[in-house]
């Protein structure tokens, strides 16, 4: 018998090379790393620069501003977890310091979203200690 409530959506896996970017995130803080070898910024946390190589890397915090580079429109839950939130977005979204990004646009239709429109971080609370990154567009 079903108690009618949705089943969980998954949540990311912390590990200790992640740990400090998801401890950021459920304080309502996005982190970048910035190579401190060559100047590179880079989204998600590595353990390398993804263009030198080096192991150099320092947590910058992200301003958490940004326009949509791409996007799609989910019309199809890909598990039950997500059944309410069809149609939603999913998208690549150019953060104001550079890196690129996957997130999803929350809080408007998505007729409302276009390329090159401009968002703001928020969070999606999955757990006690889990917020996900997610933008919503800016007036």
């Amino acid at each position: 018998m079903s108690d009618g409530a949705s089943p969980a959506k998954p949540l990311p896996p912390v590990d200790p090379g992640s740990h400090a970017y998801w401890e950021a995130c459920n304080s309502g803080r996005l982190l970048l790393q910035r190579c401190a070898a060559c100047g590179h910024r880079q989204h998600y946390h590595r353990v390398v620069c993804t263009v030198c190589g080096a192991g150099t890397l320092e947590d910058l915090p992200a301003s958490g501003r940004g326009t949509v580079r791409s996007f799609t429109v989910i019309r199809r839950a890909v598990s039950a977890a997500f059944e309410t939130d069809v149609p939603y977005v999913v998208a690549l979204i150019e953060l104001a310091e550079g890196p690129t990004m996957m997130s999803n646009i929350i809080g408007s239709s998505h007729e409302q979203v276009a390329i090159g429109s401009p968002v703001e971080l928020d969070f999606e609370r999955r757990s006690e200690t889990i917020n996900i990154p997610q933008f919503r567009l800016l007036e």
